[in-house]
């Protein structure tokens, strides 16, 4: 048995490794999709333009302007001269958000009465509008608490002290590169397995495959072994440039990462393999992979909460083996996930490789039959 095993999983391995274009194609896409994602695949809102309607003469309105020109999260805080002229930049989209400061906002927080500050946001970059919203109205507060504390008042709101545990200074890169690991490991651990079996059965050799003495039970594992070992290499680089070449944190345990990165991977080939096997033709595979690809994604609370998703829809992501590496990922990365923590999100990824792996192997024996 070891004997034929082992001559199907080095038949695999030469497959996709003598074939020069498909060792660049394992290796130089993911590393470049990695770096170019970490850079361009950001929730960050920077260089903003914003424009202020600074109606008050005082001294309070020009320093508030001042702070909020001096800000580097604003690219530039253009003044206009009146309501129209500050509808029509958000309209055209040139800029963001608008800061209306009202005619007597120095005199009424000299007064100690109730100030008139509007922010205007533009709603179709909901996204950006919201976290600039964030960034101008701390700026107000910050000031507004340091003219209380100038003039010896009591701040009218209690001052709360954020602290950002795991993430201090968060580094959205810290955030995004153990998640853009997962993915791209998924991504070509079901490429790649998806189109063994349609490539076989393409050259013809999928009916020899069927009539040699291989069982069924071989044949799946010389169809398993290679390309989960193909994704452990990608890992083992995918997090080498994360650490060494973006400075994310490692701080859990490797052992960690790589066990489950096993399951994870076992899950993953195991989709890969169900596709594979209803495919007639590699164009089938591949249409197949993408087609589970990006509801897997979608579902994984990568980039939405699975928390914010509708209650009907949440159950489904349980059946998503990206959903548990995520956290795995990400908890090993910041947070020094605990192994009992590890193992929980483990769990539902080997029940997932066994499931869609014996139902590979139905497939396979039902046209060996």
């Amino acid at each position: 048995m070891w004997t034929r095993l082992g001559s199907l999983i080095v038949k695999e391995l030469l497959i996709v490794l003598r074939d020069p274009r498909s060792r660049v194609i394992l290796v130089a896409p993911p590393l470049v999709q990695l770096i170019v994602f970490a850079f361009a695949a950001t929730l960050e809102v920077k260089r903003v333009e914003v424009v202020v309607l600074n109606r008050d003469e005082g001294r309070a309105g020009a320093e508030l302007v001042y702070r909020i020109a001096g800000s580097p999260s604003f690219q530039s805080v253009r003044p206009v001269h009146g309501p129209a002229e500050l509808r029509r930049a958000i309209d055209e989209q040139h800029a963001v958000a608008g800061l209306e400061i009202g005619p007597s906002f120095s005199r009424d927080l000299a007064a100690a009465r109730p100030t008139s500050v509007q922010i205007l946001l533009d709603g179709r970059r909901s996204n950006s509008a919201q976290i600039v919203s964030g960034y101008m109205t701390e700026i107000i507060n910050d000031y507004l608490a340091e003219e209380n504390q100038r003039l010896h008042r009591p701040p009218g709101v209690p001052q709360l002290l954020a602290r950002n545990w795991f993430n201090s200074n968060l580094t959205f890169r810290w955030f995004m590169l153990p998640g853009l690991i997962a993915i791209i490991a998924q991504l070509m651990g079901v490429m790649v397995t998806a189109l063994s079996v349609a490539r076989e059965r393409e050259l013809g050799t999928f009916d020899q495959l069927m009539v040699s003495p291989l069982r069924t039970s071989e044949i799946l594992l010389g169809k398993t072994l290679p390309p989960l070992v193909i994704g452990l290499v990608n890992v083992t680089i995918y997090v080498a440039v994360a650490t060494l070449f973006f400075g994310v944190p490692l701080r859990g345990s490797l052992l960690h990462l790589y066990g489950s990165a096993v399951f994870f991977l076992g899950a993953v080939v195991g989709v890969g393999l169900f596709i594979s096997a209803l495919s007639a033709t590699q164009q089938q595979a591949i249409l197949g992979a993408f087609l589970f690809m990006a509801p897997a994604i979608m579902l994984s609370g990568f980039a939405t909460p699975i928390e914010n998703m509708p209650s009907w829809l949440q159950p489904i992501t349980l059946i998503n083996p990206l959903r548990y590496f995520l956290v795995i990922t990400r908890g090993v990365f910041l947070k020094g996930m605990a192994f009992d923590a590890v193992v929980a999100n483990t769990a539902p990824m080997l029940a997932i490789a066994v499931v869609t792996l014996v139902g590979s192997g139905l497939l396979f024996r039902s046209r060996m039959e």
